[in-house]
């Protein structure tokens, strides 16, 4: 089960990781509902090092990100499901629009992104200045947490008379 960290926790076990000579990869999103894609991009991720931290929107982000009527499940919930899942050894969350503060204070080796961020990976410039890298990697075809929120709302509206 993956540990949450605070902001200021985390930066010390990164320091502990790195004298260990263990390689730490970052991700970060909303996961707002989780859904097999993102199952298989933090996979992906933990198979490129030895720690992967998964960073979490907080729910002020989510709402300012995606509108004021998400996230669906609270911050609470969120981290309690990115815990329990066995990729990921360490969360934590961001209050930020995007982590670039946290990225910088961290410095992972390896930061990845889905592709569809491929046009603003926000902590390339610090990652890349630190001698670490950033590796896009492409979506799971079919998932979506908006295509799925939609989804469900076309379905209630077709069954409503």
């Amino acid at each position: 089960m993956g540990e949450f960290y605070s902001r200021a926790r985390l930066v010390e076990a990164r320091a502990n990781w790195r004298r260990a000579g263990k390689k730490v990869v970052f991700t970060n999103g909303c996961y707002d509902i989780l859904h097999p894609g993102h199952i298989r991009l933090l996979e992906a991720c933990r198979s490129m090092g030895d720690v992967l931290i998964l960073a979490l929107n907080s729910d002020s982000s989510v709402a300012r990100l995606k509108g004021p009527t998400r996230p669906l499940i609270p911050e609470s919930g969120r981290v309690a499901l990115a815990r329990a899942l066995q990729a990921v050894d360490a969360v934590t969350t961001f209050d930020e629009d995007t982590p670039r503060e946290l990225i910088a204070a961290v410095l992972p080796d390896i930061l990845v992104k889905g592709s569809d961020w491929s046009h603003f990976v926000a902590g390339r410039e610090e990652v890349e200045a630190a001698g670490g890298e950033v590796r896009l990697l492409p979506l799971e075809p079919g998932y979506s947490t908006t295509a799925t929120v939609e989804e469900i709302l076309a379905r209630r509206s077709a069954v409503r008379p």
